[in-house]
């Protein structure tokens, strides 16, 4: 093979690489990747940092009403491993809403983090029709919403 061809292939590689790693698929069955997630989550949150993307698991403290005022939004605070809390905030407008959520159930997540002082808000927890952003989710008793 000639010089070109090999650097042509490996740059085909490493293109696949980088698109395979950012998808959800790959997040949400990588084992290494919800680890670096959740120390990213982790250190938001003590440090007051924002627009990060992040994924965890957490419990279903409350349950609140949808925000209906623009977007629709289907909210809810988690109580994380660390014990902090923070509000998902999931665009039912863009995602399924999750039918029967409650206190109590166990809600994986991957998204954007916004800091506040009532411990943070993730939202982005779907998919983004434009292609701009990228793709969150929740997972709630095996189905995945996004």
């Amino acid at each position: 093979m000639t010089r070109q061809k090999i650097v042509l292939v490996l740059f085909v590689v490493l293109g696949f690489f980088v698109l395979y790693d950012r998808s959800e698929w790959f997040f949400h069955r990588s084992t290494k990747n919800q680890t670096i997630s959740v120390e990213r989550l982790k250190y938001a949150i003590e440090n007051k940092k924002s627009n990060l993307q992040v994924g965890g698991k957490g419990v279903v403290k409350t349950v609140l009403k949808d925000d209906n005022k623009g977007s629709r939004h289907q909210r809810f605070i988690l109580t994380l491993p660390t014990n902090h809390t923070i509000l998902i905030s999931h665009n039912i407008d863009l995602a399924p809403r999750i039918a029967n959520l409650s206190r109590g159930d166990t809600v994986s997540f991957y998204g954007e983090y916004e800091w506040n002082n009532k411990g943070g808000v993730v939202h982005w927890t779907h998919h983004d029709p434009r292609e701009k952003h990228v793709d969150g989710w929740l997972e709630h008793n095996g189905r995945v919403y996004q």
